[in-house]
């Protein structure tokens, strides 16, 4: 089967895909099987989603790879289930059991207290299974080798976290269905578990969903089956998508030229990365303007 081309037929299609990925699979998983489905070897993702998690996972096709460290960049929304009562190596249900402490004594505003304090800016520990580097290698390859691992706290951002039930699956335990908006590198994992130590009775998470990444979510996305089925999977073009999350400056001919060659163009005044848009109407590059000029942070379309 041909690869996924452009409408001149010219060159493999350059775009976003939305994925609603599913629980079992690992976000490399989701990249393997988009390579076989549009049908090129170029394809990243943006936002790791461990595997039991499900929901919006942003791909990139050709040369829209350029573009994943800003669109990871973005604040993200999750439903997620936190469990009170048990804790797990990996902060959720895939992990180990390392403890279990009654919960039966928890009451409703006490569940609800220790959440709120996790609304707004804090300094959050990463779960030590996690794909933090710690001198290039990933955390979660360390913890299983067997070492003990201690990362540093970062500073992470939830806006909005909101308690929409508190169920007893168990005597001695408390299910807490949450809704949460949160900047990104928040881990959620880690939310339940230090609201877990704050109760004294452990927590670990047993459902993650993502629902939305930055301009991004569940609305635009489609399933591996249903984009499988796509004569063309590739349903956000390069184009459209640099013009949606950075607006356009059109140029000349000649100014394209110059953008695509990585030089410098004369500022607008304009504030953040926006894109530089041919006289065809095609993406050349992503500029941000400093020292005087519009200096190229990705050139999409090399001369």
């Amino acid at each position: 089967m041909a690869n996924t081309r452009s409408d001149s037929g010219a060159e493999p299609v350059s775009g976003l895909v939305v994925v609603d990925k599913p629980a079992g699979l690992t976000s490399h998983d989701v990249v393997g099987r988009m390579r076989r489905i549009a049908h090129t070897r170029r394809v990243g993702h943006a936002g790791t989603l461990d595997p039991m998690a499900t929901g919006v996972l942003l791909v990139g096709v050709e040369r829209v790879t350029k573009l994943l460290g800003y669109l990871a960049a973005g604040d993200k929304s999750y439903d997620a289930t936190v469990r009170l009562g048990q804790s797990t190596v990996t902060d959720d249900a895939e992990g180990e059991m390392l403890a279990e402490k009654s919960a039966a004594e928890l009451d409703e505003p006490a569940v609800r207290d220790a959440f709120r304090r996790y609304t707004g800016d804090f300094d959050q520990v990463p779960s030590s299974v996690s794909a933090v580097k710690i001198n290039g290698e990933r955390s979660y390859k360390r913890v299983r080798a067997g070492e003990q691992v201690e990362l540093a706290p970062r500073h992470v951002s939830v806006p909005e976290l909101i308690v929409h039930a508190i169920r007893r699956p168990a005597p001695d335990l408390v299910d807490v269905d949450i809704a949460l908006t949160c900047s990104s590198g928040t881990y959620v994992r880690a939310i339940a578990r230090d609201v877990g130590v704050d109760l004294g009775v452990g927590g670990h998470l047993t459902a993650l969903r993502r629902t939305r990444v930055g301009a991004f979510s569940l609305t635009d996305a489609a399933t591996l089956d249903e984009l499988a089925e796509l004569a063309d999977p590739v349903r956000i073009g390069m184009d459209s998508l640099v013009e949606r999350l950075f607006g356009r400056r059109d140029v000349s001919a000649e100014q394209a030229r110059i953008a695509s060659n990585g030089g410098r163009l004369a500022p607008e005044e304009r504030v953040g990365p926006y894109g530089v848009f041919d006289p065809d109407g095609r993406a050349i590059a992503l500029v941000e303007e400093t020292a005087g000029a519009a200096r190229p942070l990705v050139v999409l379309r090399p001369a």
